[in-house]
């Protein structure tokens, strides 16, 4: 099944810490079809705003028709949604763009890394492998999901301020307990994943990144998400990928970051 844009129900908000919330939200039709690292485009009520913020799921449950969003209040858009209560229509499309080919994990040790609001769809990764994986999350200062993450993985935290685990980035926890891996998956700001595709390519390690970044239509048509790639792009002729249509997640060596 194709993607699908549908009207959705709120079924419960929380707030998981100052500016981040979590949302699930019925839509039968898209759970159904999600995928780990795959996203969704959710609209807003305001017509003045036509352009959806795309999110990333943090949790697919099929057998309940549920999807979860966890995300940060950055802007009117998300400010909207979170003020949205159990009941409450949402529109959304999806699932969208590609997600972890949690294949290449097979028999193999996995490290799951997360940066920011890239974390959230790393712990419905985690969950998909089915435990064994080391999840490695990089948080400026107040710690979200951590737990929720334990059930899955062994979990190991860095915060740019020492508040918890390790003082520094998710690369500074990785040396500082030496920890090995033979596949990286990862989501986070560009330099985050800038310096984990030059760490992996040290390392001999494949390495598949999850690229954040603004999206206007979220499904390749207006090319306003697009990043360098080593090949060139059959849509737009140019060495490029969009990253809501062949992405969001790439090997590494595909992109340049």
């Amino acid at each position: 099944m194709g993607k699908v844009k549908m009207t959705g129900k709120v079924v419960s908000q929380e707030a998981l810490a100052g500016d981040i919330f979590s949302m699930w939200i019925q839509a039968d039709e898209i759970a159904a079809a999600a995928e780990p690292g795959q996203f969704i485009s959710v609209y807003t009520k305001d017509g003045a705003r036509l352009l959806p913020r795309p999110i990333s799921l943090c949790g697919i449950d099929k057998a309940e028709g549920r999807l979860r969003i966890v995300y940060r209040t950055v802007g009117a858009g998300t400010k909207e949604f979170a003020g949205y209560q159990a009941g409450d229509d949402v529109e959304v499309m999806g699932p969208l763009g590609n997600g972890f080919p949690l294949e290449r994990a097979a028999g193999k040790r996995v490290f799951l890394i997360g940066g920011g609001i890239g974390i959230p769809p790393m712990l419905e990764t985690a969950k998909a492998l089915g435990g064994g994986s080391t999840a490695v999350l990089g948080y400026r200062d107040q710690l979200f999901l951590k737990d929720e993450f334990e059930a899955y993985s062994q979990v190991y935290v860095a915060t740019e301020d020492g508040s918890a685990g390790t003082k520094g980035n998710v690369l500074d926890a990785i040396r500082r307990h030496e920890l090995q891996a033979d596949v990286i998956f990862a989501c986070g700001p560009t330099p985050m994943l800038r310096a984990l595709k030059a760490y992996a390519a040290e390392q001999g390690i494949e390495c598949w990144l999850s690229l954040e970044e603004r999206m206007a239509c979220g499904i390749g048509a207006c090319l306003a998400c697009v990043c360098q790639s080593e090949d060139v792009d059959s849509h737009s002729h140019v060495h490029n990928k969009r990253i809501c249509k062949d992405g969001p997640v790439f090997l590494a060596q595909e992109v340049e970051l």
